[in-house]
């Protein structure tokens, strides 16, 4: 096995392009998974490590951009976006945490990957880069096409994660077999958008990708604006109209029966996940809430 160690972005994209079969590690927690499985074999690497330009997080006008070398306890000690935060609390270990990046979240493409339902309620956008500095943008809906498939080319590689900066509250949880360093069973972000004036659900692991709930983002939103939610962020919803996204919510999974969980149990996880979390998201908001 060969490994190619590029000290700059330019660099690193000029081996991807002479060499394509190049299998990019950044922190290697899934590659070498299948590694040492023998589930993967590469007789090339694209070593990112010493790519600084690919790390750290930046906020450039009204847009974020995540670097695809950030690594989860990065994103923790930045302070910034709750859900993300959250979501990046629940990635294996803290040895595992100081390790795995976004961009290796992303690339793997797995509809179980912590990070990626989260992004998916900013309507983010992944950054991809090829020799010569060129880079085009893909929402995320576009850029994962089935489980463990993207649309990345083989010349290309992932740059980072890009959104417009959002200031509502959002909150993110999943289920699994057990409390730590589990992959989910299923998961959720919710986001409320107070300038957008809008509700965001996606839901993780009941689906050939991460999925948004939207007919749940519908009652949510128009409940919201109902209850004049979005002028002051200070009113309750009532228990009956979160019961109701719940259930919007689990219709919207398409779960399968695995060696986790089945199919049935992931729906109804799903109900659970989404009431829980649209509550504990309401109670972030000044005076927000659920009446019983």
């Amino acid at each position: 096995m060969e490994v190619l160690t590029p000290r700059s972005l330019g660099e690193a994209l000029e081996m991807k392009a002479s060499r394509p079969e190049a299998v990019p590690i950044a922190g290697g927690t899934d590659l070498m998974v299948a590694l040492n499985f023998g589930h993967q074999r590469p007789s090339l690497i694209l070593d990112l490590t010493h790519v600084g330009e690919l790390k750290g997080y930046s906020v450039t006008g009204d847009r974020v951009h995540l670097g695809a070398m950030t690594t989860f306890t990065g994103i923790i000690e930045s302070g910034h976006y709750g859900g993300l935060i959250e979501a990046s609390r629940t990635v294996g270990s803290p040895q595992i945490r100081n390790r795995a990046t976004v961009g290796g979240n992303l690339a793997t493409a797995s509809p179980a990957g912590d990070s990626i339902p989260v992004l998916y309620t900013y309507d983010a956008d992944i950054v991809l880069g090829s020799v010569g500095g060129a880079e085009r943008k893909l929402p995320l809906r576009e850029f994962f096409t089935g489980p463990k498939r993207t649309a990345l080319e083989p010349h290309e590689l992932i740059l980072g994660v890009t959104w417009k900066r959002r200031v509502g509250p959002s909150t993110f949880a999943k289920i699994g077999t057990r409390n730590a360093m589990v992959i989910s069973i299923a998961s959720i972000c919710v986001a409320l958008d107070p300038v957008d004036r809008r509700a965001r659900i996606a839901l993780g692991s009941v689906g050939p990708t991460v999925l948004r709930a939207e007919e749940a983002e519908s009652i949510l939103t128009e409940a919201l604006a109902a209850a004049g939610f979005w002028e002051g962020m200070s009113r309750r919803l009532q228990q009956d109209v979160v019961e109701g996204v719940a259930v919007a919510a689990g219709k919207s999974a398409r779960p399968i029966d695995d060696v986790r969980a089945s199919a049935r149990y992931r729906s109804h996880a799903c109900r659970v996940l989404a009431r829980r979390v649209v509550e504990w998201t309401l109670s972030t908001a000044p005076g927000g809430g659920v009446l019983a």
